[in-house]
This record gives C-alpha cells, structure tokens and sequence, in this order.
C-alpha cells in the first residue's frame, strides 16, 4: 500500500477525536448510519445480513420504488440514450430528455418554466448564489436545510436568520432592512425535515408584500406528500402561485436524483445561464430524466397515492401518541419521536432494530442537546399489518427502555 502523507495536528487531532467516537459507538452497538441494504427500497427493506425491516426512514414517501412504468422508462432511456450526458447542460450535456423533464416540471408546478440540477443540495446553492450579491439581503429559516445556509453564506448577501415559524420576527428583521438593499429574499422550508412542521405559508406571502421581498420555498418535503393531488404546500394552503421561487428534488417522492427551480420564464433562462452548478455540472443521466417524467405522469394518475399517505400519516401519528410518545404536533409525512437524550435515543434505535424496525436517530448536532428524537417517515405503501407491527414494536421498546 502507497504510504499517505500525514495531515498537520490541529487536522489529525480531530480525525483522531472523530474516529474514536465513532470506534465507541460501534463498538457498543450504536451506530446507525451507512447501513448497507439489498435491493429496492419500500415500505420493506432486506438488509446484508438477509433480515426483513419495515422500513420507517426511507423519503420515498409515494413508495414509487419498483413501479413497473417508471422502471420500464429509465430502462428504455439507457437503450436508447446510454448511461451518462457526456457533459455539462450548457455546452454538450442536454439531450431531449432534460428538456421534456423541465416541460413536465414547469406543467406540475404550474410555473412557466424550470431547470434541472445534478442535485436537490446544488439546486438551493445555485438559485441563491446566482441571484444575490453583497447588495442584498436574504433572511432564513433557523430550522432551513444547510443547502439553503450553505448558499446564503457563498452568496455574499447580507443574510440573517428568524427563529423557527416567529412570523414576528421575521417581520422585525424586514422592517429594520427596509430601503438599505438592493433586494430582499426569504427562504423557508415548506416541511422542515428535523421537525415535520410546515412553514406558514399565509403569513409568509402577507409578510413578505408588506416589505417587497421575494420568496422562495424549498418543497423538497411537500411534493408529492402535500395537497389533495400532492402538488405540496400552494395547494395544501389553497394559495396557487403564492411563491415566487419554488425549488424542489427529484429523489424523494420522485424515485430519481436531482433538484429543480421553477418560476418565471426570465428568471429560469438568468439560471441557467449564471449558477455555476448548471454551467459546471454533468447533466442528468438520461435514465434518470425518464424515471422522474414517468414518476410525475403517476403522481397524477395514480392521486390514491397520496389519498393514502396521508391517512397513514394520520393513524400512525395518533397511534404513537396513544402510546404515549412525542410526535412533536406533526402534520406531516415526517414524523419525529421525541425522545430528549442521546443514549436514550440510541438505545432505542437499536431495540427497534433488533425487533424489526429501520429508525434513524437525530442526536446532537443535528439538534440541540436535550431534543434527541427518532426521525420515521411515512410511506403510500405502509400496511394495516406494518403498521401494527410498529406499535406493538414501538409499545415493547418503550416500555422496556422507561421511555413510555
């Protein structure tokens, strides 16, 4: 093996420091991440080992993993197109594909038009470094996704952040900012991923008039999972094109990869040709193109999917509760199961495990110390039987643990 140079100490110290926690929790059974499974993922998951776990982590909300007609079109893209772009979208990586996908975006969003990226995390970090400058102001979430943090801090914007839904203060930071930039932007969550909450979208479009700021609204959550169609959190609040900048993925209800931004038709041709991770990105795969248009065609066509969903995000919220557990409120296909401490948090991980669960657990820093939590996600395709398998599995774990 070829001898690598050692880092200095200041980085080997916390290589060092990293690596013996991790060797800790491995060690004691408490390591929950990078778990390798066999096969497609749904509401049931094979693991190495060959054990079967309800799955109750996985963001495939729809549970479209496996349809037949989404399998069968990304199969066809790769006869027809092969795996790869073969380059960036602006010079030789767009095909037909990338641009019936952002006609079918555009079509599903009710916008103009859209763009696609090589991520749902670039997607945020392009809308936000290609719009603003040093001369503007872009106030967040406490709670937003660190793509939106990450492009807020790259932008070179002036930025600030709000506590978690306080519409007043929000409104504090507008008003003191008012007349000193060249634009103002907000950027929420439409579901917040750690907490399962939605943003306030009535206040925020209200708020945001008030002081001429644009909005945009991350939907990586709601699409799909929101709304009587599933068209995420305009048609959840009955408020079709309250959003200025709607961005959203392509891998979580949508059984692909990749992120998009749809609006107006100028402000969606200024990004493609200005954010760096359209101008220096691959393009999609076109497999993957086929998937995510095929996954839109079922949304619409198969609406008994989310009807679903949402029922059993409602059983399985007021189920866990009767049990006597803390779902933190959520209305959502997230649903968090507050625990308050570290090791409590990952003993029970590893007691649903054992019993046939897959959990992910949120310690600190993901959260604050003292709101540790299990983090379950919901799925269309989760059985009456799952889910009384989990309570009774839920009920046995909390029980013995002293949580419950």
């Amino acid at each position: 093996m070829t001898e690598i140079r050692q880092f200095d100490d200041a980085i080997n110290d916390r290589l060092e420091t990293f690596e013996q926690r991790y060797q800790m929790l491995k060690a004691a059974n408490r390591y929950f991440y990078l778990q390798p499974v066999v096969g497609k993922v749904n509401n049931r998951v094979t693991m190495v080992d060959g054990s079967e776990l309800i799955m109750l982590a996985s963001y495939s909300y729809l549970g479209l993993m496996g349809h037949k007609g989404i399998e069968a079109a990304a199969k066809q893209a790769i006869d027809e197109y092969g795996t790869g772009a073969g380059g960036v979208r602006l010079l030789t990586g767009t095909t037909d594909l990338h641009e019936r996908l952002e006609d079918r975006i555009a079509r599903y969003s009710k916008r103009e038009d859209a763009a696609v990226y090589s991520s749902g995390f670039l997607t945020n970090i392009a809308i936000i470094t290609a719009l603003l400058t040093p001369k503007d102001m872009v106030i967040m979430d406490k709670l937003d996704h660190a793509s939106i943090v990450d492009g807020c801090m790259l932008s070179g914007a002036r930025w600030r952040t709000f506590r978690h839904n306080d519409m007043d203060h929000l409104e504090s930071i507008l008003r003191r900012a008012k007349g000193k930039y060249e634009s103002t932007m907000v950027v929420v969550d439409s579901v917040y991923s750690m907490d399962g909450d939605m943003c306030d979208l009535p206040a925020l479009r209200r708020i945001c008039d008030e002081y001429g700021a644009r909005l945009m609204v991350d939907e990586a959550h709601s699409v799909g999972a929101l709304g009587a169609t599933g068209r995420g959190i305009e048609e959840h609040f009955d408020m079709e094109g309250s959003i200025d900048i709607k961005m959203g993925t392509l891998s979580k209800a949508i059984p692909s990869v990749g992120g998009y931004v749809a609006g107006d038709r100028k402000l969606v041709n200024f990004l493609k040709h200005n954010s760096r991770p359209f101008i220096f990105s691959a393009g999609l795969p076109p497999a993957q193109c086929a998937a995510a248009i095929a996954a839109f065609d079922v949304i619409e066509n198969e609406p008994e999917r989310v009807q679903r969903l949402q029922a059993v995000q409602g059983d399985y919220a007021r189920g866990l509760m009767n049990l006597g557990f803390n779902t933190m409120e959520t209305s959502t296909a997230i649903v968090p199961v507050h625990i308050g401490d570290e090791m409590k948090t990952l003993d029970l991980t590893a007691r649903l495990f054992e019993l046939g669960i897959f959990v992910c657990p949120i310690v600190h820093p993901a959260v604050p110390k003292g709101t540790e939590r299990l983090r379950t996600c919901l799925m269309a395709t989760h059985t009456e039987e799952d889910l009384a398998k989990i309570f009774e599995t839920f009920e046995k774990a909390g029980k013995e643990l002293g949580i419950i």
